[in-house]
């Protein structure tokens, strides 16, 4: 097979949470297992951190590996979704994995693949660990898909698990409450591993404590070690924090500059600390290095990523009400006579309160990204239409950001997203 005739057999053989929602969704690691047990185990053959949460872990996946990256250390990382090629799930030193190795990969294993028939998921996840152990690496950073307990990532054993914060996504899967959802996630403690927790919340800080005490997993709540203060962002277009930790105070710039990451950069720097004390070299040269630069050292796009100017066009793939919350949040921050959203949604999760957030005053474009789970355009245009947000419906997602483009004046502001896929389509991206 070709690389195309390969993706189309991944795409349609077998079922891609990503594009078709639940009928994906497996809660069994038996696939998994025996997956990587076909394969060798690869996810033995290299040290990994696992990074599981509802918003944040994509930045901080991204980010811790940019800064071991930096460090000279050669580094994988496996992120989902894809937002342009199914190749950016794969890196290595920010490199994608070749058309050429997923080739090789399928070929040699497609009659297994075939028989066992794994999701979409399952199967990735297997061909992450069989590419990193195949290319050696020294470490790999490892993304949860979805949950953590019965994610098919959650058959390593790491250096270090992160989760990042709790909120309310995928409930049909994980749970109807907070403190559920976290039980889910924290099923990537494991015994005698330590676990950084980014975010300190009320809510689910007794179900981490708990997990850590039955599994013997040293526990730290990052945001209670390491305070930060936004400042003002530098001249060189990144965002500045200053930090405290340990009676030391430091400015460190992010070149990710969404104000959501100050939840994020307490698990980064924490997780730096702690693999620091297991023997990692990582100066702060390259600390500092990886966090600047990690957009260009990883690939990462679509947060808070300015596309334009005169207007203002900025995307992020925040799709759930703590992240739409930020995002509203951060938009009140710029100066601006007229707000423009070009939005679209998923079609399995409950829209209601991210509706009822979204500003009145706000001109909409309703559009729909180009897969089965993506609400029609129509459809989420009347069920907004409830809450008092009115605008047009175009469907595509360029023509109606194009729209938005056409009908704004040079101080007006776009902000494009709603759904991760609908950040995925924009062309100039």
């Amino acid at each position: 097979m070709n690389y195309q005739e390969t993706i189309d057999y991944l795409f349609n053989a077998l079922p891609m949470f990503q594009r078709v929602g639940a009928s994906a969704f497996k809660k069994d690691l038996s696939n998994t297992l025996a997956l990587c047990s076909h394969l060798g185990n690869p996810e033995r053959k290299f040290k990994s951190i696992h990074v599981a949460g509802t918003n944040g872990k994509g930045s901080t996946s991204h980010t811790l590996a940019a800064i071991l990256q930096s460090a000279g250390y050669k580094t994988g990382l496996y992120t989902s979704p894809h937002l342009k090629s199914f190749t950016e799930r794969v890196r290595i030193n920010g490199q994608e994995i070749t058309e050429q190795a997923v080739v090789d990969f399928v070929e040699a294993n497609k009659s297994f693949l075939d028989e066992l028939k794994p999701s979409f998921f399952e199967m990735t996840v297997g061909l992450a660990f069989w590419y990193f152990a195949k290319e050696e690496v020294d470490i790999a950073i490892i993304e949860v898909g979805m949950g953590g307990r019965l994610d098919s990532t959650n058959v390593i054993t790491p250096e270090l698990s992160v989760i990042t914060n709790i909120g309310w996504d995928h409930m049909q899967f994980l749970g109807d409450t907070l403190p559920l959802i976290a039980g889910e996630k924290a099923g990537i403690i494991k015994p005698n591993i330590p676990v950084v927790i980014s975010q300190t919340q009320e809510e689910t800080t007794s179900v981490f404590i708990q997990k850590a005490k039955e599994n013997q997993a040293p526990i730290t709540f990052a945001d209670q070690k390491i305070k930060l203060e936004k400042l003002a962002s530098s001249q060189t277009g990144l965002a500045s924090y200053a930090v405290s930790q340990d009676g030391e105070s430091s400015i460190l710039d992010f070149g990710l500059l969404g104000d959501y990451q100050i939840h994020n950069l307490p698990g980064i720097l924490e997780s730096v600390n702690q693999l620091r004390q297991m023997g990692w070299t990582i100066s702060d040269e390259a600390l500092r290095y990886g966090l600047q630069g990690v957009s260009s050292l990883t690939g990462l796009k679509g947060r808070w990523q300015i596309l334009g100017e005169k207007p203002t066009v900025i995307a992020d793939t925040g799709h759930n009400e703590p992240g739409i919350r930020a995002i509203l949040t951060q938009l009140k921050s710029y100066s601006f006579d007229q707000l423009w959203m070009v939005i679209g949604m998923v079609q399995d999760k409950d829209i209601s309160k991210i509706l009822a957030l979204l500003p009145k005053d706000a001109q909409y474009v309703f559009c729909q990204a180009d897969l089965p789970r993506a609400m029609p355009a129509e459809l989420l245009g009347e069920k907004a239409a409830e809450y008092g947000l009115k605008g047009e419906v175009i469907s595509e997602v360029n023509q109606a950001l194009q729209f938005a483009r056409k009908n704004t004046g040079p101080n007006d502001l776009i902000f494009v997203g709603g759904s991760t896929f609908v950040v995925a389509e924009i062309e100039d991206l």
